[in-house]
């Protein structure tokens, strides 16, 4: 199978058909063979009996359904494990993301070299003020964080090789740097391309200013992780190490002026550097602590559930 359209949704009742109608219509046009999984992220209007009748019209249409809200990333997971194609392109369920520019990220990938095309919506649609703007700010962060250069990092629609999908978890809320994830596991071949925004056509945004926030957080969260998530000890025991160095500086020279220099001093006690040099060790050794059981936790974690998926269509059904 050449294409594995992956979108997941909340709610977006008023847009799937006229979605899955215009997929369809791009890919009868350009011969593709095609799989197209919705994965519906806890939905609480008609959506999934949409999919369900969208799925009877067309055996191509695939559908997983989520027990409850579990957030973009999850269904995202959901629908890198379940796809089977070759090139697997993610895209929004909003019809802000242009199915025409699918057969232009699909040739990026097979006849290009790509791993990985990432969509930059160069003139958006959105409030200049809530949504461009922040947007700007957080691009600019992410790229200089993570080294990946993208102008959008946030954007639905991209194009993956089937090997990044099967090789990266995506977790939490970490949808927003899934390129960073794949450079991370050694996917180097990134791209962009622009593509065209849509203003939206139904309904409202799912997503307000507090995702910049936690996108910011999340960008921190990424770049730890990346960094010591396999090697806590290195940060947090070199700096155990050098706290606990700093609070026995202190004591050895406490030590040497109220027996050698200054023996009839102030006491010990009295003055400013034993504090330092008691405060320097306790949390020297708490930080060393703490590298070590992230290191006992890493050896012993196991895999756990992230979400529930409680009905399936066209598919096995996903432990």
């Amino acid at each position: 199978m050449q294409l594995s359209i992956v979108i997941p949704l909340l709610n977006e009742e008023e847009s799937l058909k006229e979605l899955h109608d215009w997929i369809v219509s791009v890919m009868q046009s350009n011969h593709y063979s095609y799989e197209i999984l919705f994965v519906d992220d806890g939905s609480t209007d008609t959506s999934w009996k949409i999919i369900a009748d969208l799925s009877k019209e067309n055996p191509a249409v695939k559908g997983i359904h989520f027990s409850r809200n579990f957030g973009k990333s999850q269904a995202l997971h959901a629908g890198f494990k379940a796809v089977s194609g070759d090139v697997i392109i993610t895209m929004d369920a909003d019809l802000q993301d242009n199915p025409e520019e699918i057969p232009g990220l699909y040739n990026m990938i097979t006849n290009e070299g790509y791993e990985l095309v990432s969509g930059w919506k160069k003139k958006r649609y959105d409030s200049i003020i809530f949504k461009n703007t922040p947007s700007k700010l957080f691009n600019w962060a992410a790229r200089k964080t993570s080294g990946v250069r993208l102008h959008d990092f946030n954007c639905g629609l991209k194009a993956y090789a089937k090997d990044v999908v099967k090789n990266i978890e995506v977790s939490g809320e970490m949808h927003r740097y899934i390129p960073v994830l794949a450079k991370n596991a050694g996917f180097s071949k990134i791209g962009e391309r622009v593509v065209k925004h849509q203003a939206r056509k139904y309904g409202k945004t799912k997503f307000g200013m507090e995702r910049f926030i936690n996108g910011f957080l999340d960008l921190l969260t990424i770049w730890f992780v990346s960094r010591f998530g396999k090697r806590p000890m290195h940060l947090f025991g070199a700096l155990g190490v050098l706290m606990f160095l700093i609070g026995f500086g202190f004591a050895i020279y406490l030590g040497i002026d109220k027996l050698f220099i200054n023996k009839f001093g102030r006491l010990i006690t009295d003055r400013p550097q034993f504090y330092i040099s008691l405060i320097a060790m306790v949390i020297g050794t708490q930080l060393f602590l703490a590298g070590f059981l992230g290191e006992i936790l890493i050896r012993s974690k196991k895999e756990e559930k992230r979400y529930i998926v409680s009905e399936e269509i066209n598919m096995t059904l996903l432990q």
